[in-house]
């Protein structure tokens, strides 16, 4: 498995193996001891998927604490432009953003560890699936608005789908009021 390095410390995209013949494809998503030898956490205790259809925006999401999740995210079907904000604060990369590409056929995922928002917006319909390291819970949920003007996300599209949920989240300074002083 091929492991690509961020700008922002603990994000990393990762590109498996992919074995193609006549018949097919395969490849392996996860191996825990592969995912330990790279130093990624190596239990997930929750998987999910979504469908979207193309112009669908989702995010910007993440968990408190004790709650917080980290996610191994990945394409199935289609194409994304993924995106995770540092939200640890005292990180270097505080407030400042990463960008994926993820696409089903070239199979990449993207590991966003705990402490980052995370959100994507389809390119293509697109079957998006994500494996947690916690739980989701609801009282623990938080966001912040996909178009706040201090993270400035180029999402790569002018009109998105974006639910009524997602429209009311608040924005990074209003969240970190003293972070952003």
């Amino acid at each position: 498995m091929q492991v690509i390095k961020t700008s922002i410390e603990g994000l990393i995209e990762l590109r498996p193996q992919t074995f193609k013949d006549s018949r097919g494809s395969f490849l392996e998503t996860y191996n825990q001891p592969v995912f330990q030898a790279l130093g990624l956490p190596a239990q997930f205790v929750q998987d999910n998927q979504s469908f979207s259809v193309k112009g669908v925006l989702r995010g910007l999401h993440f968990q408190n604490e004790p709650f917080a999740q980290g996610k191994l995210v990945r394409v199935i079907v289609g194409k994304v432009l993924d995106i995770a904000v540092d939200l640890r604060e005292g990180s270097p990369t505080f407030g400042k953003y990463e960008s994926f590409l993820l696409d089903a056929e070239t199979s990449n995922m993207a590991y966003i560890p705990e402490g980052f928002a995370h959100g994507f917006v389809a390119l293509e319909d697109s079957i998006f699936s994500y494996k947690c390291t916690n739980v989701y819970n609801k009282a623990s949920e938080s966001g912040i608005i996909w178009n706040d003007p201090d993270l400035n996300i180029d999402w790569g599209i002018d009109h998105p789908i974006v639910s009524e949920k997602d429209q009311q989240l608040t924005s990074f300074r209003a969240l970190y009021p003293q972070s952003m002083a």
